[in-house]
């Protein structure tokens, strides 16, 4: 059974999960922004998700952090929960 660790944050609007990428692609750090401005119960921990198996996230979460590149930072992607920017810290 696939095995994952992943932090994510989580906004409402596509266009603000956009102003973060860009604040991250300038080098920003990703536990700093999450704990400022995601939605997610995760975002006190830096956005941090732990460990966690294939199918127990939405598909379209689970899509990324099982096939999508590792330590790139995805995103955003739409889900029922709103908008992520998703980092896969390993994979197994």
């Amino acid at each position: 059974m696939a095995v994952a660790c992943a932090r994510h944050i989580l906004v409402k609007s596509e266009k603000k999960a956009q102003e973060l990428k860009v604040l991250l692609e300038k080098g920003k750090d990703f536990g700093e922004l999450a704990k400022k401005h995601s939605t997610c119960p995760s975002g006190k921990k830096g956005g941090d998700l732990g460990e966690f198996r294939r199918g127990q996230m939405v598909k379209q979460f689970d899509d990324v952090v099982f096939k999508k590149e590792v330590l790139k930072i995805h995103g955003p992607v739409k889900t029922k929960f709103g908008f992520h920017l998703i980092q896969t810290i390993y994979r197994q």
